[in-house]
């Protein structure tokens, strides 16, 4: 971090049905200003593992936002077991939300989204779609676990099928981190997370029998999808399963191969590490590219 990094301000933002969320603004440094980044986290991680990020993306003259979900890190109010969230909640509610927060806080009309994993899944639940310009989905898909290779497919069904629904038996909430899946989870939100991976398609699974509520084919705004060639979750397959929910967006998927840039391994979280700053630049250019001419690809 240079020295004229600012210190995050602690911000809460309050969501349309009345939870209340913990996120932290950081103030873009460099004289020259670009368009304000809300930065959403992948399921599980909580918002402090980005904070180095969200620095340089300020040295390099954005307003960042960053936050945690409902149920997770600074935004689970009370014990987790007591915690009623959901999956969807994530999309319709809290980047709802903090995509507000971020337009009126900047008084700008429109902002970046760059989505870690889940974090960019779920555009097609937002009704306010439309004041994100341009989104970056990094190790983002629909974690399909048919678009997985065999071993990792039977990994996750089994993670999914019977440790995690046994944990939330047992404990009232999904035990995630006794087996490398992040942060312990709500355990709707866990379930709804084993569902929509069973079924592909993601986030419409949220929305399949409220249509007035389903935005994905709605959406117009241009996303690259940023996926490493290691990342066992966000595989060719499962990136174009996610890039086939918003036929209407300009959209790309764009592999990124580890020893291209002088790394070992990328796999699905490493990204935003500061060992792995280098694919950082690769995230400021999709941010700054226009998709808005090309074609939408076929998935």
């Amino acid at each position: 971090m240079s020295h004229d990094t600012q210190a995050p301000e602690r911000v809460t933002i309050a969501c349309e049905d009345g939870t209340v969320l913990t996120g932290h603004f950081v103030r873009a440094t460099a004289a020259s200003r670009h368009e304000p980044v809300l930065l959403c986290p992948a399921t599980g991680v909580r918002q402090h593992f980005y904070f180095r990020f969200a620095a340089w993306l300020a040295e390099q003259g954005h307003d960042v936002l960053v936050f945690d979900y409902r149920g997770v890190g600074l935004s689970l109010h009370g014990p987790l077991k007591s915690c009623r969230a959901t999956l969807a909640e994530w999309g319709q509610q809290d980047q709802t939300a903090a995509l507000d927060w971020l337009v009126a806080r900047t008084g700008q009309p429109q902002v970046l989204l760059v989505g870690h994993s889940a974090g960019a899944q779920m555009l097609g639940l937002l009704p306010n779609h439309g004041r994100v310009a341009r989104a970056v989905g990094v190790a983002a898909s629909t974690g399909w676990f048919q678009g997985m290779r065999p071993g990792f497919r039977m990994q996750a069904r089994f993670a999914f099928g019977a440790f995690l629904p046994l944990g939330i038996r047992l404990k009232g909430y999904a035990p995630c981190s006794k087996i490398g899946l992040g942060e312990d989870l709500p355990a709707t939100v866990a379930t709804q997370w084993g569902q929509w991976c069973a079924a592909g398609g993601y986030a419409t699974n949220a929305v399949r029998h409220t249509p007035d509520r389903d935005f994905h084919a709605a959406v117009t705004t241009p996303i690259t999808v940023l996926h490493a060639t290691d990342d066992d979750i966000a595989t060719p397959a499962t990136v174009a399963d996610l890039l086939r929910t918003l036929p209407a967006a300009p959209r790309h998927a764009v592999p990124v191969t580890p020893a291209q840039h002088g790394l070992k391994a990328i796999g699905h979280i490493d990204w935003f590490r500061s060992s792995h700053r280098a694919l950082w630049p690769l995230i400021g250019q999709a941010l700054r590219s226009t998709l808005a001419a090309q074609p939408a690809p076929q998935a």
